[in-house]
């Protein structure tokens, strides 16, 4: 089970005043947050295995760990076995029909004597040399014959419509069973703990040995290549702000020093909020406020919490 969060790792926000440093020289403030994606178990069990670490960095899709699955692959196991018993008590239709197939031909090879035979009585009666008796008694013969025959025909549909019934029904039984086993194949497969993004591992909640259950958080995963800055803008500010608009972010790089990074904003709050108590404006009497996200690149000094500065560009006239 995968849940998807937004860290805001602080509130103390500044907006269009005096900040730490007193220059004044920013627009906007704000702390850093980032994506964050809690990764819980989708199975209970014991963790047979979690060697992740916190700051270790992952992969999307990758397998970080194993929670024991044992008893399920038991489980479909003994459903299998009963597919397979039910399919040995379905009955082989060849032996029986077999039987009688064996028969008809017996049956429709005296049938070819009897008509082989009677077309030469005809000869024979048309030229005076057999009697009208023969004749008869030879076609009492073919039909007696041709009854056998259909007997015959007819015992052998109605053994493989039995037979066929009777198989339908046992298999029938085995739909349900079929599924099951799907069922248990699907829980098999998230045995293992599939990591869903790339990104840094912010907290580890579990380890080896644990027994957890389904939907227990088992870490806590962020992309740090990229941080969002929220900071707040007042509505006089509205006008000089834009999605995709380049800014330049300022953030500390010691005593009395600023390291500048470009970023774009990517969100502007469409309504107003009341202004927190943690944040200042320039205009004191601005009670209402707009958030804006801007995203940075992180080139790895970037920090979950870690306050930075917004400076737009110059209003134009």
């Amino acid at each position: 089970m995968i849940k998807g969060i937004t860290l805001a790792a602080g509130f103390t926000l500044l907006i269009l005043s005096s900040c730490s440093n007193g220059n004044g020289n920013y627009d906007a403030s704000g702390t850093f947050e980032a994506n964050e994606v809690i990764v819980s178990s989708e199975l209970s069990g014991k963790i047979l295995s979690l060697p992740i670490e916190e700051g270790q960095v992952l992969v999307k899709d990758s397998v970080v760990g194993i929670v024991d699955a044992a008893s399920i692959s038991l489980q479909k196991e003994q459903v299998e076995a009963n597919i397979q018993a039910l399919s040995e008590k379905t009955a082989d239709v060849s032996p029986q029909v077999k039987l009688l197939e064996n028969q008809l031909a017996v049956q429709q090879s005296q049938l070819n004597n009897l008509l082989h035979e009677q077309t030469r009585i005809q000869n024979l009666l048309k030229q005076d040399a057999a009697t009208g008796k023969q004749l008869d008694d030879i076609n009492a013969q073919i039909d007696v014959a041709k009854k056998s025959l259909a007997v015959t025909q007819q015992q052998i549909n109605v053994q493989r419509s039995n037979i066929s019934t009777q198989n339908r029904s046992i298999l029938s039984e085995g739909k349900p069973l079929q599924k099951r086993v799907a069922q248990l194949e699907d829980q098999l497969k998230r045995a293992n703990i599939i990591n869903p993004v790339n990104g840094t591992v912010i907290t580890k909640y579990a380890e080896e040995g644990e027994i957890t259950s389904a939907g227990k958080a088992l870490y806590k995963i962020a992309d740090l290549s990229v941080m969002t800055l929220r900071a707040y803008i007042s509505g006089s500010q509205l006008s000089r702000v834009k999605l995709g608009q380049n800014v330049k972010v300022l953030v500390d790089d010691g005593e009395k020093k600023y390291k500048e990074l470009a970023g774009t904003i990517t969100w502007i709050a469409d309504k107003a909020e009341f202004t927190p108590k943690t944040i200042q404006t320039k205009d004191e009497r601005a009670n209402l406020v707009y958030a804006v996200k801007v995203k940075v690149k992180n080139d790895g000094y970037l920090k979950i919490g870690m306050y930075g500065e917004v400076k737009l560009p110059p209003q134009t006239p």
